[in-house]
């Protein structure tokens, strides 16, 4: 048996499973995306594999494949406001949370990527590392990774300055720089200490 298989074993799943998986806790602004995906055991996707590891160009192709062949899948988020609110956490949760409770084919059970779950009625099962794992969680955070990258270039365009095409809102060099001279917009997180700095030294 593979990890996989001895995974789905051990919990017991059935074969109607979620993964879902979360993209953008650590940027500096922007929204936290999630997504959620049931795969179609009769749609195989070859190449599934956590969306870091792969290039841009295949993440892209692999997100044509996944929305054409997935029984069904859903992207949700959490806003800046909802993470300033809220802290991290619990905005990723919470994004988890409408990910799942938009899929069209409600799961019988999710698996979650990370050490922690939402708090919701579905059967669930955390997985350390699920992104490089399971593929349900593999395609969930493809479908995350580029649904928030294209808004980061789009964001460049609106904020030119910042660099946020290159570094997708990570605390990078470039970005903590622009941040101090051009300061703080509003997509970025007052609640992140670097922001939250900058404002309080404006004040």
């Amino acid at each position: 048996m593979s990890e996989i298989d001895d995974l789905f074993a051990e919990f017991d799943v059935p074969l109607l499973t979620a993964g879902v998986d979360e993209v953008g806790r650590g940027p500096l602004c922007g929204d936290v995306v999630t997504a959620a995906v049931i795969l179609d055991p009769q749609k195989p996707i070859s190449g599934l594999n956590d969306s870091k590891k792969l290039t841009e160009k295949r993440r892209e192709a692999l997100f044509i494949e996944i929305k054409e062949k997935a029984l069904s899948y859903c992207i949700a988020r959490a806003s800046v406001a909802e993470i300033d609110e809220l802290n991290i956490l619990q905005a990723s949760l919470l994004a988890m949370h409408r990910a799942v409770a938009g899929l069209a084919v409600q799961p019988e059970f999710v698996l979650v990527d990370g050490n922690r779950l939402p708090n919701w009625p579905y059967r669930a099962q955390a997985v350390v590392k699920g992104d490089s794992r399971v593929p349900a969680i593999a395609a969930a955070s493809i479908l995350a990774k580029v649904i928030r990258d294209r808004e980061m270039a789009e964001m460049d365009v609106l904020y030119p300055g910042y660099g946020m095409a290159g570094h997708k809102g990570y605390p990078t060099k470039v970005h903590l720089a622009a941040l101090r001279s051009l300061g703080v917009t509003p997509i970025h997180r007052r609640s992140y200490a670097p922001v939250r700095a900058i404002l309080e030294a404006e004040q």
